[in-house]
Formats: structure tokens, C-alpha cells, sequence
């Protein structure tokens, strides 16, 4: 059968009293997470521009903060504010995404969306986005991980907006046949459209779902077909994941605890280890990873990054500031160009360690060793915070949240919120 059949065929008749409660809870954690990390990005360089664009778009979508604009363009807003700092969630399997991106959809097109449905929408745009992750690898292809998110997020959208399985299937369709992105977005040195191209991607879903919603139709077989995605961008496609489709593959996804890429949270965790052990003088440091840690992390634009969109995705940089500070938050991305940290830089080297590559997903090994005048010092981190196997507590993520300046009375309704609409948590 047809993917989008598969999807839509699924969305349409799984309700939310079929959701088991760890999966309640989680995408309520993750409502949490989002809305905390959007809420320290609305004074960054990428959402002060965007906001310039804004009044252009005029219209009742929901932003994020307060105020309207078209539900296209609130959905690019709201999602560039939770995807900007690169400190939500993730999901790493043959391609990695960042799952609650869908989210600043989900926020914009209605505000009398009940807090069920909008977790209801969230665990099953989770559940097809990332078992397409489970299906091929994009990035080793040159196309972006967004491809996946924006199918995900418009059956989330098709679930939100109460699309029947013909309407959802052309939703799908349409967003999916004219959008295909590109990984040049995340190769060498990083710009503003990292975060862009995860919000043009939900921009176009909710566009394509209300498209399909008022009757417009697309391609029947957008994956399928001789000219789809598949036989066009994924030939490899396997169809193993879509045989057993369900409501839990929110809890396989992960909740970061540091502001830096997912590959790089075990190398934040070994390196404030170390900070604590190091005497002498660095002379060199060898960072062990997986494949995908060293080709994201350390490929040649990464070892000298002038920007944030770049450091966040430059594991010399993340190492060196964190042997030198022995922690990171937002403020380290202010030593982004200094002496110290670009000269402990040039003693890295980043190797992949064909063990470690091995076990990736299911662990995430690093391991980092410090050679000093002093001695030789080395720290392993199998498997960091956050991750599905060692996951930060209810306390640790609203923590999170609080440090990021969300407000108390927001985190409440959050754990409310099947009790809640839209519009009560969209407004600080």
C-alpha cells in the first residue's frame, strides 16, 4: 500500500483513549521542553528578523509569545523559537530528527485545540516521523531530516485539524512531492536557515493540510509512484517500520540536557568530568565517537566556527569550552571567536572509534583523553542524560524549563493539560 494510505489509515483511526499514559505524559514533558526552549530564543538574531516579516502575514494563527499571523507563517515562527537554540528534543536511528519541531505547528492553526487532541496529534506526528527515520538514511543521500519531520507533522496536523483519511492522504501528498530539502543546510559552516529549514518544513505542512482540508487534491502515490520519494530519493526505503505502527515511539526519543547537537551530550558530560580531574597544562586531546558524531560534528567547517548556528555543531568547539569552563549553558556560545578556546581547538582531534560506531543508537559512547604536562587523563560517557535509557526526571525537565525563563504558571498548565486549550499556553 501507499505510505500516505499507511499513515493516514493509522492517524485516522487511533483516538486518544487508545494512547497508554507513559505516552501522555511524555508528549506533555515534551510540550514542556519546547515551549521552554522557544521561550529563550524570542531575542535571538533569526526570530528578530522574522518578526520584521510578520506584519506581511496577516491572519489567526497563533505566535508564540502573543499575537497572530497567518497559520502558515505562525507555524515558521513558533517553530524557528524552538528550534534555534538546538536544545530540543531528538530522535537518532539511520537518520536523525528533531521531532518536537511538529510542535510549533500544532500551536499555530487553532487556539480552541483541546490539550487531548494536541497530544493526541503529538504521539502519532512522533510515531510516523520517526519510524521514517527507522526506514533510511537521508543525510548520506544529501537530503535533510526535515523530509521526514514534515510528513510527520502534517498527519499530526490532519489529526489536529480532523482530516478524514482521503483529505490526509492528499495533505501528504502535497506536502511532500514539492518539498524536497536538501542537506546543504547542515553541511560546512552553519546560517540562520538551520533552523529555518526545520520551520519551512512544518510552514509547508500546515499549508498543505489546509489545502487538503478545504478539498485541494495531490499526487495518489507521492512515495510510491515511479517519480516518488522513494524510487526518486530513497530506493532503500525498508518497509519493516510501517508494518507495526503504534502510540510509544515517543518514549524512544530523547530530551537534551545540554544546548549542543545530540552526538555531542556525552562529550559535554566526559568533558565537565575531566574538568574536575585536569592538573598541568593541556598539550592534546583525542575525542573518541561513532561515525555520525565525527562526520557531524568535526567535518571541515566545524573547526572554526564564527557563529552559533555553527558552534552548536562543532564538536571541537563544545569540548574545548567545557575542559576549559567545566560546564555549558547559552553564555558559552559568547566564547564562540576566543583566544583561549581557539587555540585549546587546534590540540583536538576528533577519531572515530569503529566500536562505538557499532553500537550507535542504542549507545552513544564518547570518550575523550587529555593529555597535560601533568599527566594523562581520560573520561567515557556510554550513554548521556536525557537519553531514552537514562532519562531526565519530571523535576530535571521542568528544572530545565525554569532555567530557560518559562514561567511557573505555564509549567503548571503544561501538566494540566488535558484540562487545557491552545490558547492558555501559547501566551507569556
Amino acid at each position: 500500500m501507499e505510505l500516505a494510505e499507511v499513515f493516514s489509515e493509522f492517524a485516522t483511526s487511533t483516538s486518544y483513549s487508545d494512547l497508554p499514559e507513559k505516552s501522555v505524559h511524555e508528549a506533555k514533558r515534551r510540550v514542556l521542553d519546547s515551549l521552554a526552549v522557544a521561550y529563550a530564543s524570542t531575542s535571538s538574531p533569526p526570530a528578530e528578523v522574522v518578526r520584521k516579516a510578520i506584519p506581511s502575514f496577516q491572519g489567526q494563527g497563533l505566535l508564540l509569545g502573543g499575537g497572530n499571523s497567518s497559520p502558515d507563517m505562525a507555524a515558521f515562527y513558533n517553530t524557528l523559537l524552538i528550534r534555534y537554540l538546538d536544545f530540543n528534543d531528538t530522535y537518532l536511528s539511520l537518520e536523525p530528527l528533531h521531532p518536537s519541531d511538529m510542535i510549533g505547528g500544532l500551536l499555530a492553526v487553532n487556539p480552541r485545540l483541546s490539550g487531548k487532541e494536541l497530544i493526541r496529534a503529538i504521539v502519532l506526528g512522533y510515531e510516523v516521523s520517526t519510524r521514517l527515520c527507522d526506514s533510511t538514511s537521508l543525510r548520506k543521500k544529501g537530503y535533510d531530516h526535515v523530509n521526514f519531520l514534515q510528513v510527520g507533522s502534517a498527519v499530526a496536523l490532519g489529526v489536529a485539524l480532523g482530516l478524514n483519511k482521503e483529505q490526509l492522504v492528499n495533505a501528504i501528498s502535497i506536502t511532500t512531492v514539492p518539498h524536497v530539502a536538501l542537506r546543504e543546510t547542515r553541511s560546512g559552516s552553519l546560517s540562520m536557515w538551520k533552523a529555518g529549514a526545520t520551520a519551512e518544513a512544518v510552514r509547508n505542512s500546515v499549508f498543505a493540510v489546509l489545502l487538503a482540508k478545504a478539498g485541494f487534491t495531490g499526487p495518489s502515490t507521492p512515495f510510491s509512484g515511479k517519480m516518488g520519494f522513494r524510487n526518486v530519493i530513497a530506493p532503500d526505503m525498508s518497509d519493516a517500520p510501517f508494518k507495526s505502527l503504534g502510540t510509544t515511539k515517543i518514549l524512544e526519543t530523547y530530551i537534551k540536557k545540554y544546548p549542543v547537537e545530540y552526538h555531542a551530550q556525552a562529550a559535554v558530560e566526559a568533558g565537565i568530568k575531566l574538568r574536575k580531574q585536569l592538573m598541568g597544562d593541556i598539550t592534546k586531546v583525542t575525542v573518541e565517537t561513532y561515525e555520525a558524531g565525527r562526520t557531524i560534528l568535526a567535518d571541515e567547517g566545524k573547526w572554526d566556527p564564527k557563529n552559533k548556528e555553527t558552534a552548536d555543531h562543532s564538536l571541537p568547539f563544545i569540548v574545548a569550552v567545557t575542559l576549559l569552563t567545566g560546564k555549558f549553558w547559552l553564555d558559552a556560545y559568547d566564547l564562540v571567536g576566543d583566544p583561549k578556546v581557539t587555540e585549546l581547538m587546534k590540540k583536538i582531534e576528533v577519531v572515530e572509534n569503529e566500536e562505538y560506531t557499532k553500537v550507535y543508537p542504542s549507545e552513544l559512547p564518547t570518550k575523550i583523553v587529555v593529555k597535560t604536562t601533568s599527566g594523562t587523563f581520560s573520561e567515557e560517557v556510554r550513554i548521556p542524560r536525557g537519553h531514552h535509557k537514562n532519562p531526565m526526571s519530571d523535576e530535571e525537565v521542568e528544572e530545565k524549563a525554569m532555567k530557560l525563563g518559562l514561567g511557573k504558571d505555564i509549567v503548571n498548565k503544561i501538566w494540566n493539560l488535558e484540562k487545557m486549550e491552545v490558547k492558555d499556553i501559547v501566551s507569556w
